[in-house]
């Protein structure tokens, strides 16, 4: 190989290293560009801090019994949750936001350590309660509390937890305004460094809504609502459309 044709090969391996860099670069920043028929297309995004302002928790509780014990088994569901019932109330809660489910009854066969069956059938006896509410400390406070139920010899299962942010669709609303503000202001920029101006807004169309944990960087094509987390990211993205000139 002649030291011409080298020099050429490393120059060409060095210019499409910095294309693949290049690519990398503009799709973890958000932004992608297009430029036809005097257009510009990229995409913006806005995002906003929320707390959640609703809770929704589904703790319950369980008996297991066996066949010729099934009415005793209800009787101790039903002081279970005369138990967890004060407790609730006792957490600040009032009747209202407390929603209890029928019991509902599991057949299952007990067996023996070698793997025979026993032939004893057992019943477990399971009713569960929803807690829903506009005091979100509240509900996460009484989650922490639980301990209480189950010094009582209540079999106290925790359930799911809950948050939820209300106004998501007015929210909304402003983030894609927001969105398209922060895609014209990347065009600026991009249009700037080849020494044209971006002009009015052709098209645009919003994606899907990200409903994150607080500093979350983890998003999803089809879009995310965390329900884990009391505080959340609210993103919206935009791909806007401008004239060049």
């Amino acid at each position: 190989m002649t030291k011409d044709v080298k020099a050429s090969y490393v120059l060409g391996s060095a210019i499409a290293i910095g294309m693949i860099v290049s690519v990398c670069v503009g799709s973890y920043s958000f932004i992608k560009v297009r430029a036809y028929d005097d257009s510009l297309s990229v995409t913006g995004s806005a995002k906003k801090a929320v707390i959640s302002d609703k809770a929704k928790w589904t703790p319950s509780f369980s008996r297991t019994v066996k066949e010729s014990s099934i009415k005793d088994g209800y009787a101790k569901v039903a002081n279970d949750l005369r138990i967890v019932k004060d407790f609730l109330l006792s957490q600040g809660f009032n009747e209202s936001e407390i929603t209890i489910a029928a019991p509902t009854m599991e057949q299952f066969w007990e067996y023996k350590n070698d793997g025979n069956n026993s032939g004893e059938q057992k019943y477990t006896i399971r009713q569960s309660v929803e807690v829903a509410s506009d005091d979100v400390k509240k509900v996460a406070n009484a989650t922490k509390n639980v301990a209480s139920v189950a010094s009582k010899s209540v079999l106290f299962t925790m359930g799911n937890v809950e948050y939820f942010y209300s106004k998501l669709p007015e929210l909304r609303i402003t983030l894609i305004s927001d969105a398209v503000k922060d895609a014209k202001a990347r065009a600026e920029q991009i249009a700037l460094s080849g020494e044209r101006r971006v002009g009015a807004l052709k098209s645009a169309a919003s994606g899907v809504v990200q409903v994150l944990p607080a500093n979350s960087i983890d998003i999803s094509d089809y879009g995310m609502y965390d329900t884990s987390s009391i505080n959340k990211d609210v993103m919206v993205t935009v791909r806007a459309a401008f004239s060049i000139q």
